[in-house]
């Protein structure tokens, strides 16, 4: 149903939302893209810390890697999100 809104075929302003997150990042204030991207990186050590605590390395990898190959779609669909989500924050403190 939303699908349409992330792929690049038809799309008036043409990019996904990936090819346009990097667009902003590479193009926006030095400063907002990295205040992003380690928003990004802090938020993504939270969660592994998380995870480590339950499980070893070892487990956590291959468990992500079975994660990632069972629900490739869900994950491509977050993925997406994230990159939209991210874009806005740095556009919004760009303005």
């Amino acid at each position: 149903m939303y699908e349409a809104l992330f792929e690049d075929e038809g799309d008036m302003f043409s990019g996904s939302p990936r090819s346009k997150f990097m667009d902003v990042i590479f193009n926006a204030n030095r400063s907002v893209a990295e205040g992003e991207l380690q928003r990004l990186i802090e938020r993504l050590a939270a969660m592994e810390k998380i995870l480590s605590e339950s499980m070893d390395d070892a487990t956590l990898e291959r468990t992500i890697k079975q994660l990632q190959f069972e629900e490739a779609d869900a994950i491509n669909a977050m993925a997406k999100e994230l990159y939209i989500e991210s874009m806005g924050n740095v556009l919004s403190q760009s303005e």
